[in-house]
C-alpha cells in the first residue's frame, strides 16, 4: 500500500503524523511511504531522517493526495483539501466531525473511508497528556502581570501564598494538568461529575488535591476564590446551557485565567478559539487562553508520542484491511467517521441531525467475535440510512 504523510497547514501547527520511525516500521512491512517536503521539519525531523528510512519525498499535497492509498495527518481537513479525497482512498487525521459539518460533507462526497484520530485511543490520545502538561504552564504564565494577570507565582514566595487552581474534568487532560500544578507547588481543586473519578485522582495525587463534584452551584461558589481554571471537560455539543457563565466569569478577581484546553464553544460564554500567534484576549477582567492546538508548542515530543500510539492502527490497516483492522479493535471502529459516501460516526448524526450507519454494519463485520469499546461520546442516535435499518 502506498501510505502519505501530509505537511500540516493549519495555522500554528508543527506536529506531524509519523516520524522517521514510524515509516521505518511500514517500509519493512513492505509498504511504499511518500512524505511531503517539510512535514517534519518544525517538528524536529529533516527530509534525509525520512528518506533515509525509504520515503519518496514530494513536494506538494496535491501529490501525496493523487499517488497514495493512505493519507494521515495531524489536525482537520482545510477547505482546499476537500477536491483532493477520492473515492476509496483511506484517511486518517483529527476530523472532530460533530463540530464540522462542512468537512463531513466533503468527506461523504469524496466517497473515501475516513479515521476521525481522536476517537481511536485505547489509553487516551498523547495529545491530551500534552495539552494538558503544556495548558498548565500556559496558565501560570499568563498569570504574570505582563500578560495582563493578577501576577501570582505558583508556589508563593515568602510571606506571599501561592496560586490556587481550579482543573474542571478528571480524564486524560486533567490528569495531566494536575501532575504539572502539583509538581510545581500549586493548590489543586479537581472537579468532576463521576465521583469515582475524585476518589482515584486524590489517591493518584497522594490526597495533595481537593476535589468536588462538578455542577453550576459549586463552580459558581469557587469562582471568587480561584486564581486559574482550567476546562479539560469535553462538552456536549448539542448542550443548552453553559458550564460557565458570563455573570460567573464576572464574579472571578481581575487579573484571574481561564485556560480552555478543550476549546468547545458552548462550554464557557467568553470562549473563542485563539492562536499562538495571539493566544490571549481579557474578557470581563479575567485573561483567557484559548489556543486550540497547545500540543502545537512542544511539537517534537507530542509528535513522538503521538506517532507511536496510532502506528499500530496504520499497521493494522494496512497489513490486514480495514474490515479486519476494525474487527480486531473497537477504538479504531468507533472512529470510522464516513465509509465511500455513508456516514459512520454516531455523535455527528446526533448532532447534525445526519442519517448514520454503525460501522459493524457497513462493514458486514457485526456477525464476527468483534473487539468491543464504549462510545465516544453520550451523543445517541437512531437515524439511520432506510437501506440499513
Amino acid at each position: 500500500m502506498k501510505f502519505g504523510i501530509l505537511k500540516d497547514i493549519k495555522d500554528g501547527e508543527y506536529r506531524v503524523i509519523a516520524t522517521p520511525a514510524e515509516i521505518s516500521s511500514l517500509t519493512n512491512d513492505g509498504h511504499e511511504a511518500f512524505v511531503q517536503r517539510g512535514a517534519g521539519a518544525n517538528a524536529g525531523f529533516s527530509d534525509e531522517a525520512y528518506f533515509a528510512e525509504g520515503a519518496t519525498l514530494v513536494d506538494t499535497m496535491q501529490e501525496i493526495y493523487s499517488q497514495c492509498d493512505f493519507v494521515a495527518k495531524v489536525k482537520e481537513f482545510e477547505s482546499c483539501e476537500y477536491g483532493l479525497l477520492r473515492e476509496n482512498q483511506i484517511v486518517f487525521t483529527c476530523i472532530h466531525p460533530a463540530a464540522h459539518p462542512e468537512e463531513v460533507q466533503a468527506l461523504l462526497d469524496s466517497k473515501c473511508i475516513a479515521f476521525t484520530a481522536e476517537d481511536s485511543h485505547r489509553y487516551g490520545s498523547p495529545n491530551c497528556e500534552a495539552a494538558g502538561k503544556q495548558g498548565a504552564l500556559m496558565g501560570l504564565e499568563s498569570l504574570q502581570s505582563i500578560h495582563g494577570g493578577k501576577g501570582k507565582f505558583v508556589n508563593g514566595l515568602g510571606g506571599a501564598p501561592g496560586v490556587h487552581a481550579l482543573v474542571l474534568g478528571g480524564g486524560t487532560v486533567g490528569q495531566a494538568v494536575t501532575s504539572v500544578l502539583c509538581s510545581l507547588g500549586a493548590r489543586v481543586t479537581v472537579m468532576d461529575i463521576n465521583i469515582g473519578t475524585l476518589r482515584s485522582t486524590a489517591v493518584q495525587f497522594q490526597q495533595r488535591v481537593f476535589t468536588q463534584i462538578s455542577n453550576r452551584y459549586n463552580i459558581a461558589k469557587l469562582l471568587p476564590s480561584v486564581d486559574v481554571v482550567y476546562n479539560c471537560v469535553k462538552w456536549p455539543k448539542n448542550a443548552t446551557e453553559f458550564m460557565i457563565d458570563r455573570e460567573m466569569v464576572r464574579s472571578m478577581e481581575k487579573g484571574s485565567v481561564i485556560v480552555d484546553i478543550s476549546n468547545d464553544y458552548g462550554a464557557i460564554e467568553t470562549f473563542h478559539e485563539t492562536t499562538h500567534e495571539n493566544p490571549r484576549y481579557i474578557e470581563e477582567g479575567v485573561v483567557h487562553y484559548c489556543v486550540s492546538n497547545i500540543p502545537g508548542a512542544i511539537a517534537q515530543s507530542t509528535s513522538i508520542a503521538y506517532a507511536a500510539s496510532v502506528l499500530p492502527h496504520f499497521r493494522s490497516i494496512m497489513n490486514q484491511g480495514v474490515e479486519n483492522a476494525c474487527v480486531k479493535d473497537g477504538f479504531l471502529r468507533r472512529s470510522l467517521t464516513a465509509y465511500k459516501g455513508y456516514l459512520t460516526h454516531e455523535e455527528t448524526s446526533g448532532i447534525q441531525k445526519r442519517k448514520w450507519v454503525r460501522p459493524e454494519t457497513i462493514l458486514k463485520i457485526k456477525d464476527r467475535p468483534l473487539d468491543m469499546a464504549p462510545p465516544a461520546t453520550a451523543t445517541r442516535s437512531n437515524d439511520y440510512y432506510e437501506e440499513f435499518q
